[in-house]
């Protein structure tokens, strides 16, 4: 029966009204499948966008600092493929392109994988200072860039509590609240996120249950600053990864100067005071960027590694073997210590990885002259 154009309810005979009862069914059938729980479609607002993270479903989870809130965006971009390899010279220049203004005017903030798709997002600030505009960007199956459209969108949001005022300076007098949100990651049902709070013990790590209920008001971590030789509570988390440690699900976070800490996942309870078990230094003047876990071999051969990129120490390659039993670093050490690590010489000037596939990382490189390219190559 094919249904056409109803009059009004009263007037209906059975079969129209089966077929204005069915017609309705599959109406919110759509738009169930278009708002994944949780979620509602329209304008989803970006103050400023900074760290990504994939979770179920290729929902992109967005760092928003200066809104102090992480936003769930439903891309939609779910079917999983091997998409081209993301090699894309001067993505910076094509960004400018796209974007109606020029490179110089083009900051990208972060970049992570669609793990289904393989396609790579981007978060972008467009302009300076305070008319500065944010957009997320995203590679296409010609490897191509196109916009992430957010006026018509289905979407969520968590608001962080206790982040720091506008305006408040911290050390070397940037703005804490930009640092209120420094990385993200989907665990486990939960959005973990590092960052600054307004709170005497500033450096947080939170969990946010997803779909999104109220986030908790996060645990305060404190650690051991091998290179400072001394305790710090105000040094957010940079860049840290989730990692089984004898079964134990755990925090390998990176600080600037550059600590490695593990925190066990199960400490980080809402108002806890938790000291993490520092077990690297990795060298001081430096800034951890971005860091992954990948597995090289099989069988009994195989072994995990940690890849971490660094502002002025080039990558780190890293082996998990006997993390575990690793000793906390607990007095000054005057430059490395710890886990061993070594510098791959021949990769410079890589701000952004991640894992494209299991074999395979993607790299922003920024060269001399200043463009950026997207390239992939084999984990090492």
């Amino acid at each position: 029966m094919q249904c056409k154009k109803s009059p009004p309810m009263a007037a209906l005979g059975s079969a129209a009204l089966r077929c204005v009862v069915i017609g309705s069914l599959a109406v919110l059938a759509a738009t169930a499948q278009a708002e994944p729980q949780g979620m509602r479609t329209g304008r989803a607002e970006l103050k400023s966008a900074g760290p990504l993270a994939f979770g179920p479903d290729a929902v992109l989870f967005v760092g928003d600092s200066a809104d102090g809130s992480i936003l769930a965006l439903a891309t939609g971009d779910t079917k999983p493929g091997k998409a081209p390899p993301a090699d894309i010279k001067a993505v910076n220049d094509k960004i400018a392109a796209l974007l109606g203004t020029t490179s110089d005017q083009i900051l990208i903030n972060y970049a992570v994988v669609n793990p289904l798709s393989k396609y790579v997002y981007l978060s972008v600030t467009r302009g300076r200072g305070p008319e500065a505009q944010p957009v997320l960007l995203r590679t296409n199956a010609k490897g191509q860039l196109e916009e992430l459209r957010l006026d018509k969108i289905a979407h969520a949001k968590s608001a962080l509590p206790n982040t720091p005022e506008v305006g408040k300076k911290g050390a070397g007098g940037r703005e804490m609240r930009m640092d209120s949100i420094t990385d993200i990651e989907f665990s486990a049902g939960h959005v973990i996120v590092a960052g600054l709070s307004n709170e005497e013990f500033s450096s947080k790590l939170r969990s946010i249950p997803y779909p999104f209920a109220a986030p908790d008001a996060g645990a305060s971590v404190e650690i051991y600053h091998g290179s400072h030789g001394r305790f710090e509570t105000n040094s957010p988390v940079r860049t840290f990864v989730s990692y089984d440690i004898a079964g134990e699900p755990y925090i390998l976070a990176a600080y600037t100067c550059t600590p490695l800490v593990k925190f066990q996942l199960s400490d980080l309870k809402p108002g806890n005071k938790v000291v993490g078990t520092t077990i690297a230094e990795l060298g001081n003047r430096n800034r951890p960027l971005d860091m992954v876990i990948y597995r090289k071999g099989s069988g009994a051969a195989a072994n995990d590694f940690i890849l971490m990129n660094n502002s002025s120490r080039g990558i780190m390659k890293m082996s998990t073997q006997g993390i575990a039993q690793m000793e906390a670093i607990t007095a000054r050490v005057p430059e490395t210590a710890g886990l061993p690590f070594e510098t791959l010489a021949d990769l410079k000037g890589v701000e952004q990885l991640d894992r494209w596939d299991d074999a395979t990382a993607m790299l922003l490189i920024k060269g001399d002259s200043g463009s950026v390219d997207i390239r992939t190559l084999a984990l090492p």
